[in-house]
């Protein structure tokens, strides 16, 4: 099992800056990727940002075309927490973010953290 602790979620102006982090903790040996999610009120949840473990060659990492060039996913092994950077915040990236992570055989996800950027 994986536990997964969200903090940093808050209300900013649109324009600013807010940054997440989920703490992992339990099987972390099992997890193969992580990342972060967002549901807005009646809309789907959509995949973030996510970072794969690729051994020798580093971490890669994948985003959602709204975010690219402003939000940013990054681990932090020793701590075994997950971040996520998120500038020039807008609106329509108001929503609930969770922590995710992919253990092999089972998904985990965090309680979630709201993000609202006002207009």
């Amino acid at each position: 099992q994986v536990q997964l602790v969200e903090s940093g979620g808050g209300l900013v102006q649109a324009g600013g800056s807010l940054r997440l982090s989920c703490a992992a903790s339990g099987s972390i040996l099992s997890i193969y990727a992580m990342g972060w999610y967002r549901q807005a009120p009646g809309k789907q949840r959509e995949l973030v940002a996510l970072i794969t473990t690729c051994d020798h060659r580093g971490d890669n990492t994948n985003y959602t075309d709204s975010v690219k060039g402003r939000f940013t996913v990054s681990k932090d092994n020793a701590k075994n927490t997950l971040y996520l950077q998120m500038d020039g915040l807008k609106p329509d990236d108001t929503a609930v973010y969770y922590c995710y992570a992919d253990g092999g055989s089972q998904d985990y996800w965090g309680q979630g953290t709201q993000v609202t950027a006002s207009s």
